[in-house]
């Protein structure tokens, strides 16, 4: 007998049943997290829909160079921002859930799910200067991302741990994604090129109120992340002469630094915001699905700095980020949905008394990651874990300020906070 490649719809609650179960929160932010989960496609209408002199668009993706024009994210009706993945699987598994379909109906974007029209969308708006290019002739939209009101700088485009046969993320696909795109991405931006792009994105009035930088993990130096902090403070060091006041609204996401680094991070530059991406709330999983965090710096010392973080840059201004649903993956996942609810939401209160706040980004299956057969968790828990999240900040009186719903977008628990 042929399997239903639709049997999950029937296996776990629909969108519209997820919505009614938890009526406090926004269906809107529900509605993100399952597109998060599954993913888009965009039908040619929609493309062709697509206005380069409007709308922020990548022409290069994920795995090659581009033609089409495909939108950067995705505007709902009340200001929900999505970073969706466009589908890019040859395999069609997709974490065994299929995606929603962008398409065009009576002239509008809409997200369609089994031919249904569920919401209408809007593309991300362009800024100014991505057409411009740097004095070295680079493209600005290269050297610098948008979102709405966030500019995001990532220094170092691969990752050290995947360098070290075995260590990379189990479910991060840099590996496999870097190899196909590395004659047209250079390793390392040039800081030149992204503090000119930088100072012709701030010529655009009440455009942005935030700039991130981020990159994979440069373990070298003469200790171990001393070579990814240097870079970090030079670029800061070149940003900070657009700006008069000491302090400007800046985030790091980075490796879990130790308490020097961490104390010349805030004493030499302008930051004021800091992210150490755990990804995982269980030691033992942890070290299963990011063997090279766990080898490298390890469960409890990851902890650890995080909260001398929280010391140093002050309870709210302090995060870590988590891969929401890769907790739940097989063999050495949690059993059960309930379990991983459970363990994770107490792990996450520590974190949130210590004064460190947890972002929920949502798992998506990537092609070409060691998951790649793995399956998305159901939309009820994820929406459940997001809810969770949401009260512990709450009751900790923990800003969500660097990755509010304005600012970045991704991340479902803290969208909850302008609510």
């Amino acid at each position: 007998m042929a399997e239903n490649k639709h049997s999950w719809r029937e296996d776990e609650l629909s969108l519209q049943e997820v919505i009614q179960k938890y009526p406090d929160v926004s269906p809107f932010v529900i509605l993100k997290t399952d597109v998060q989960r599954r993913g888009v496609d965009f039908t040619q209408r929609a493309i062709d829909a697509v206005d380069p002199d409007r709308d922020a668009v990548v022409y290069r993706g994920i795995y090659s160079e581009k033609n089409d024009r495909i939108p950067n994210g995705l505007i709902l009706r009340d200001g929900t921002t999505i970073l969706a993945d466009r589908v890019v699987s040859s395999s069609g598994f997709n974490g065994g859930r299929d995606p929603y379909l962008i398409d065009i109906v009576d002239g509008k974007a809409v997200l369609t799910d089994e031919g249904k029209v569920i919401e209408e969308v809007g593309y991300w708006p362009k800024p100014d200067y991505f057409d411009k290019v740097t004095g070295s002739g680079k493209p600005m939209w290269q050297v610098l991302v948008a979102r709405p009101q966030r500019m995001d700088i990532n220094l170092y485009q691969n990752c050290d741990f995947w360098k070290d046969t075995g260590m990379g993320c189990k479910f991060c696909p840099i590996a496999a994604t870097y190899s196909k795109t590395k004659k047209v991405k250079c390793e390392h931006l040039d800081y030149q090129d992204v503090t000119e792009a930088v100072a012709e994105a701030l010529k655009q009035p009440g455009r942005f109120r935030m700039i991130q930088l981020c990159s994979g993990s440069l373990l070298g130096g003469e200790e171990l992340l001393d070579d990814e902090i240097d870079q970090y403070i030079t670029m800061l060091k070149l940003l900070e002469k657009n700006f008069s006041h000491k302090k400007v609204m800046t985030q790091l996401i980075s490796t879990a630094h130790n308490e020097r680094q961490l104390r010349r991070l805030h004493e030499e530059t302008i930051l004021t915001g800091y992210t150490a991406d755990i990804e995982v709330l269980d030691e033992e999983i942890f070290n299963w699905i990011c063997p090279g965090k766990a080898k490298y710096i390890g469960y409890q010392e990851w902890k650890r700095r995080l909260y001398q973080a929280a010391e140093i840059f002050g309870p709210g201004a302090v995060n870590t980020g988590i891969v929401s649903g890769v907790e739940l993956v097989k063999p050495n996942g949690f059993r059960s949905e309930e379990e991983a609810l459970e363990k994770g939401l107490a792990e996450a209160e520590e974190l949130a008394r210590h004064g460190v706040g947890v972002a929920q980004t949502v798992y998506r299956v990537a092609e070409g990651s060691y998951f790649q057969k793995q399956k998305a968790a159901s939309l009820d828990y994820l929406t459940a874990f997001a809810k969770g999240l949401d009260t512990l900040q709450r009751k900790y009186r923990l800003e969500a300020y660097f990755d509010d719903y304005r600012t970045c977008g991704n991340h479902p628990n803290t969208d909850l906070a302008r609510i």
